[in-house]
């Protein structure tokens, strides 16, 4: 497992304050998701944790959901600290870097 790849951007100053916060829980929930995916490369066949994983990954979107109607500026910031969602040109780029390192 990969300790590097979890997400740590919770401030300090709010650490203990904001535990009911939405942004503090879809970075918990991100960090959990990175975890489990990380465990399934060498258990393939774990399917109650991959049972688990589907769970956590519907809380985070309904909380995603919540987050973008509510305040569409922290909704932005949010996405772009995690790296959750890349956007279609972000997307379309990094596959032409890909592209032109394989030739």
């Amino acid at each position: 497992m990969l300790k590097n790849a979890f997400v740590s951007i919770i401030l300090e100053e709010e650490n203990k304050e904001n535990w009911g916060s939405a942004e503090f829980q879809v970075v918990n929930f991100t960090n959990k998701i990175r975890k489990l995916t990380s465990h399934f490369e060498l258990h393939k066949k774990d399917y109650l944790s991959q049972r688990g994983l589907r769970k956590i990954l519907g809380k985070r979107q309904r909380l995603l959901a919540y987050l973008s109607k509510k305040n569409r500026i922290r909704y932005k910031e949010l996405i772009d600290q995690l790296k959750i969602r890349i956007r279609y040109k972000e997307l379309i780029d990094q596959l032409n870097i890909r592209e032109t390192k394989v030739d």
